[in-house]
Parts: structure tokens; sequence; C-alpha cells
């Protein structure tokens, strides 16, 4: 197996390269400025610079990938594009060159409430609708995909509290530290009960601890 992470230097993205380095899988970090990355990323990461928004940048640095991982997100900004741009085209790009390389899995990091046009985020430029458009099109790609929504990002990863996984359109508020969103993402990539699912994910003080294989299997 060898990831092509999409997003690597933010702060879902390098927790996703962390926990992948950790088990001794190899990465390729797709990133803007490859010598600001080096000192975020590990060492034995492998680097490519590209961007979403550039098709022909995401294909020469896919090939030799078996799998995908994208954590890409609109920074907040004062263009109105921004998340049409990232989080829809830069995510179709993904898609497109994922088919054309013959990835085996693609999993996508997207939110909470995506289906909920007036959520109060869509002020933000559309940054949910944009995101469900981007799943509606990997969906309909006929990649293998999973595809995680979790709730407000935390980045307290001394947040030990388990993980609640449930269907689309179940869960409507709660939070979850990144650092747990990317153990989702990566323990997707073994399971093949994570696979061609939508989960949604929170943190809970009280919920029981279970094995991401029967988090994922609870899921329809």
């Amino acid at each position: 197996m060898k990831v092509f992470v999409a997003g690597a230097t933010g702060a879902t993205g390098s927790r996703v390269i962390t926990q992948l380095v950790q088990r001794d899988i190899e990465v390729k970090a797709f990133v803007r400025d490859a010598a600001a990355a080096r000192s975020l990323l590990p060492p034995q990461v492998e680097l490519v610079e590209g961007d979403v928004t550039d098709k022909d940048s995401i294909r020469r640095a896919i090939e030799t990938c078996t799998v995908v991982i994208c954590a890409t997100g609109a920074r907040p900004s004062l263009d109105p594009t921004g998340p049409y741009q990232v989080d829809y085209e830069g995510t179709k790009n993904l898609v497109d060159a994922a088919q054309q390389a013959g990835i085996e899995q693609f999993v996508m990091v997207s939110s909470l409430c995506v289906s909920k046009f007036f959520h109060p985020l869509n002020l933000f430029w559309l940054v949910l609708y944009w995101k469900k458009q981007a799943e509606d099109y990997l969906q309909a790609s006929g990649l293998t995909y999973t595809i995680v929504r979790p709730g407000g990002l935390k980045n307290d990863d001394d947040d030990t509290r388990s993980l609640v996984m449930a269907p689309a359109d179940t869960l409507f508020e709660g939070n979850v530290p990144r650092w747990r969103v990317a153990e989702t993402c990566v323990e997707a990539l073994h399971l093949p009960e994570a696979r061609n699912k939508i989960v949604e994910i929170v943190a809970q003080e009280h919920a029981a601890a279970e094995p991401f294989s029967t988090l994922f299997a609870g899921v329809a």
C-alpha cells in the first residue's frame, strides 16, 4: 500500500501522515511548497509539489500510489470562490486522477451537516454545500470510497473520548479531535466494513469504546 495524501500539511492531514508513518505505511504527501512542508512532516515522507486546482500536477503526483486520503479544505478567506475551487473542483480533480490511476480506495474527509443547506456554516461561501457536491461526485465515480463526516474539529491530541459512528444524516452536533478523524481515515484503508460508506463521527465522554471493525460494520 502507498497512500497519496492531499491536504497533507493541514491540521487533519498532518495527523493522517503521522498515523500512517507510525504504522510503517508508505506515504506520498501532495503539497504546495515542498521546502515548507519538509519542516512540518516526518523525514521518511515523500513530498511532491502541486495543487488540487491543477489537474496535471495531480496526475503526475498520484503515480505509484494505490489509495488516496483527501483531507483538503478551503482556508478561511474573503474569496467567495474558495470552497468551490478547493472543496468541490479540487476534490473532483483528485477523483478524476484517481480513476485514471486505478486507485483502489478513496477516503474523503467531509463534515457533519453537509445535507443541511440552511446550516449557518453555509454563510461562509457555501462551504458545506460544496463539500456535499464533492461527496456526490465521488460516490458516482465508481471508485471504492469511504466518506468521513466529522463533527466540530478539535486540535486536542490528549482528548481520549470514545468515538461514536453513525450513518449519513444522523448526527447534527458534537465535536471530535482531529487525531480521531485521522485514525478513522487510516483504519478505513484496512477494513472491508468501511468500503462504500458515509460515516459520521463525534467523540463522547461516556460512549463505549469499540473496535473500528465494529463501528464501521454498524453503519448500513
